[in-house]
């Protein structure tokens, strides 16, 4: 039996689509299509139902699956087994990083490309997106999430605290009714997140403030929220690492509106011992501790 065409069943059970698959292989959707129809040819039975939302497995395929998950984790421990010589050219292959958009651009990218220009061999799919990705399901290698894990074998650290604040356009601010108090904010709109598609609760801030009365916009991205507020739409509370560096953005009540949250980082633990996890870990609790200034900057 082909170990690459289980492969791409490992993969499309765990992600669910085939062009999900696809982005993880780093092939077209059609060639993954093209491997399950082999395997399910060498199997005599199929190991998918194709239904709308993308492939779930049979039951065929739920019996195969363990079988598979036994090999690939035969392959790791010989990776990690492998002479050391083999490593001499540096980290190889693709890791995936999955973290919150706002903390993924600004923070992150440019540290993880200049790793990359280190390691010409080295590939990272940085998969900043605004909702909780699942090292289960291997959406990602490593994730940085705003809950702990409390469950699987994986390996968890703290990485940084983050600050955020309630920030207002400068030229919003001085047309509107001053902010001394909290009871002042009854005299302003919002902007936030959608409530019922919040990720975390980590992230519900506004209430713990003033009950607004309105909305004037509402996103799942921070830095759609961002540009709302630059845009005069009224007061949010963003990332300090986001908003500080703006001159048109301003605090209101900064030391009563100040929010802390942490980022935790997380890895299978059976990808303790790869070369290529390895170096991007190790960048990523360097980079927590280069950018605390910038990430827990001064209430002043």
């Amino acid at each position: 039996m082909d170990w690459d065409n289980l492969r791409y069943f490992l993969e499309l059970a765990r992600s669910g689509t085939l062009a999900a698959a696809a982005r993880r292989m780093g092939v077209e959707h059609s060639t993954v299509a093209r491997r399950i129809r082999q395997l399910e040819k060498q199997m005599g039975a199929p190991l998918f139902a194709r239904e709308a939302a993308g492939h779930r497995l049979s039951e065929a395929g739920r019996q195969l699956l363990p079988a598979v998950e036994a090999m690939e984790a035969a392959v790791l421990g010989a990776e990690r087994t492998a002479p050391a010589n083999a490593a001499s050219s540096g980290p190889s292959g693709l890791v995936r990083v999955g973290v919150s958009e706002g903390f993924g651009q600004l923070i992150l990218a440019p540290h993880l490309a200049r790793l990359t220009r280190q390691h010409p061999h080295l590939s990272i799919d940085l998969l900043a997106v605004p909702r909780m990705l699942h090292l289960s399901r291997r959406e990602a290698d490593i994730v940085i999430s705003l809950e702990r894990p409390k469950r699987g074998s994986v390996i968890v650290t703290k990485l940084a605290d983050y600050t955020l604040h309630l920030y207002g356009q400068r030229e919003y601010l001085a047309r509107r009714p001053l902010v001394a108090h909290r009871e002042d904010l009854r005299h302003h709109d919002f902007v936030s997140y959608v409530d019922d598609l919040l990720f975390t609760k980590e992230l519900q801030f506004i209430d713990q403030l003033w009950p607004p009365e309105r909305f004037a916009l509402r996103s799942t991205s921070i830095t759609a929220q961002y540009e709302a507020v630059r845009a005069g739409a009224g007061l949010a509370v963003l990332p300090a690492f986001i908003a500080d560096r703006d001159p048109i953005l301003a605090r209101v009540l900064p030391t009563e509106a100040r929010f802390v949250r942490t980022f935790w980082m997380s890895m299978p633990a059976e990808a303790k011992h790869l070369a290529r996890t390895q170096a991007v870990w190790n960048l990523l609790k360097e980079v927590g501790q280069r950018e605390a200034g910038r990430l827990v900057p001064s209430i002043a």
